[in-house]
């Protein structure tokens, strides 16, 4: 990544059905050199954080009338999912030890201290102003772009469902009971989506085979938390997608099956986007 590539990719239907957009914050792998010349891991193990493959499994939305948004920025660079006054102390130099929540306890900033299995990515803080930098240049217009299309969905149909889209380490399930949930969706327990919406989400995954678990262990994170309105029509849900199911998590590659999840994302993507952020609402294509 350079200084003048994007910091995200927007793609965006021939007629916007709904107001539903699908989002990826975490599926960005362009590493910076400056950045790489910084931390004291290998691109592999840095890639580890990433929810790998996430953007190309909902580019499909588009197709079916969403909007797509992805991040191009690596969630070891900046994690997007944070709220931008989320600067753990041990990472950024000034930044006090106040507001310390379990995410930064846990090196899980907006700045992150580590990646998986508690690699640590830098062998000594860095400057508040370099912190400062990272945000204007690739926190700011990510949240730019997806408030603006929130806004615009607004306008449009009268509301906006956003499925913010993750995925999740096989390990992260291994203390759950068998079956294991397959997708696991947030809504902050109904604070970030109406209970229509959420349950309707729910229905299609689970129409789609895959076993459901809801905000356990994963109920949202910043995203769903700052934008999420139900009683104004915003509706935002988290899928978290266990990514043993289309990729080999040590070697960060497409499982030798990928095609065949791949298809049973697009064919949820197609369901997903028969909901209307609106009670009663019919899908209308914006002009």
């Amino acid at each position: 990544m350079t200084s003048d590539d994007s910091v995200f990719d927007l793609s965006r239907p021939r007629q916007w059905l709904n107001g539903m957009i699908f989002a990826s914050p975490h599926s960005g792998r362009c590493y910076p050199d400056w950045f790489q010349s910084q931390t004291i891991l290998s691109e592999q193990h840095l890639r580890s954080s990433e929810d790998a493959f996430v953007d190309r499994l909902i580019a499909p939305a588009v197709e079916c009338g969403a909007v797509v948004l992805t991040s191009r920025v690596p969630r070891s660079l900046v994690d997007l999912n944070r709220s931008a006054e989320d600067f753990d102390p041990l990472v950024v130099e000034g930044a006090g030890s106040g507001k310390l929540n379990p995410r930064i306890m846990a090196g899980l900033g907006v700045i992150p201290r580590v990646v998986s299995q508690g690699r640590a990515i830098y062998s000594r803080p860095m400057s508040r102003d370099e912190a400062e930098r990272r945000i204007t240049r690739y926190w700011r217009p990510y949240h730019t772009a997806l408030s603006g299309l929130i806004d615009e969905a607004c306008r449009t149909f009268g509301g906006a469902i956003l499925i913010d889209t993750h995925s999740m380490p096989r390990d992260a399930l291994a203390h759950l009971p068998v079956p294991r949930p397959e997708i696991v969706l947030g809504d902050r327990n109904g604070g970030s989506a109406s209970g229509r919406v959420s349950d309707a989400v729910a229905e299609a995954v689970r129409g789609e085979g895959f076993r459901l678990r809801r905000n356990s262990p994963f109920a949202g994170a910043y995203i769903t938390a700052a934008y999420g309105r139900p009683t104004r029509n915003v509706h935002v849900v988290q899928l978290e997608m266990d990514r043993s199911l289309y990729m080999d998590e040590r070697m960060i590659e497409p499982r030798p099956d990928y095609a065949l999840f791949a298809a049973r994302i697009a064919r949820l993507i197609a369901r997903l986007t028969e909901i209307c952020p609106t009670e009663g609402g019919l899908g209308v294509a914006a002009e």
